[in-house]
């Protein structure tokens, strides 16, 4: 794996590998990476000649009182991770380097409606800086397809709708969840988790079951059935943001006649703000 930490550096290898009719993929990372990132890495792997992971912990998705600074940096290890997984290129730029003119003077990607709720209500710019920094590395590394995680839904919905509208010639993967036994959704941020918390958290993915499995029963009072479910985790030490039944193509608050559906929650459990969803189908008759 060659590891590449300026634009120009990544660009000459990958114009010669489209030269020569060579497929690429793409994995962006904000690294301290686990084996959910690999599982993208993996499947990019599998479908592509080439595969490009970066590795870029970009501060304007981050706001003014949350974790840029802490933000575990572990390059080294992260390195010796893609490398195994069959990663041909890693990008590791510095800030300089892809926000030439400086954070202040940095051009801004936003995508209407799909960041405003849920996550975009409780973290407002994150979204922005998102779809800014994938786009400008969409730009960089002009992949064929790329790969993103379906534990952010929200993101990879809008990543999708950028995608889309700004006419970027790329296929957008979206990778299913990997979980532990417990079924804990896999997080870099799960490590900020206490003994005791951890042992706590993987309620969230238990409450996304108990819903899923009540409207699977025929409940269909989408209100009352988030507002228990929220009201459960606050009351076993979690902070809820959000619980919230939406269709899962648009993201749009689900109706009685929607069938495909996710339940997306965030919910802060001492310091970690954990993000989970559980996407499903019910019968056309339900």
């Amino acid at each position: 794996m060659k590891t590449e930490h300026t634009i120009n550096g990544l660009r000459d290898p990958l114009r010669q590998a489209r030269r020569e009719g060579k497929t690429i993929g793409f994995v962006p990372t904000m690294g301290n990476l686990h084996a959910g990132h690999i599982s993208l890495v993996e499947r990019a792997k599998a479908q592509c000649d080439l595969v490009v992971a970066s590795i870029f912990v970009n501060p304007t998705q981050f706001g003014a009182n949350e974790d840029f600074g802490t933000y575990p940096r572990t390059l080294e290890a992260d390195s010796q991770l893609l490398a195994a997984a069959g990663c041909d290129f890693l990008f590791a730029p510095a800030a300089t380097e892809m926000y030439a003119n400086g954070l202040n003077q940095s051009t801004s990607v936003h995508v209407a409606e799909l960041g405003k709720e849920l996550c975009g209500a409780h973290r407002p710019g994150h979204f922005d800086g998102v779809s800014s920094v994938v786009s400008k590395l969409f730009n960089i590394v002009q992949p064929d397809t790329a790969f993103f995680g379906e534990k952010d839904f929200q993101q990879l919905a809008i990543v999708r709708r950028m995608t889309q509208e700004l006419n970027f010639p790329i296929t957008i993967i979206g990778v299913p969840t990997l979980r532990a036994e417990d079924g804990l959704a896999l997080s870099s941020r799960n490590g900020y988790l206490s003994a005791a918390e951890r042992q706590q958290a993987p309620m969230v993915y238990r409450t996304l079951c108990q819903l899923r499995d009540a409207i699977g029963y025929g409940q269909r009072d989408y209100e009352m059935l988030t507002e228990a479910a929220r009201q459960h985790l606050q009351k076993s030490g979690f902070d809820p943001d959000y619980v919230s039944v939406r269709r899962a193509s648009d993201l749009l608050p689900a109706k009685a006649e929607d069938t495909a559906l996710v339940i997306l929650v965030a919910a802060r459990l001492g310091k970690t703000r954990l993000i989970d969803n559980l996407a499903f189908e019910l019968p056309a008759s339900a």
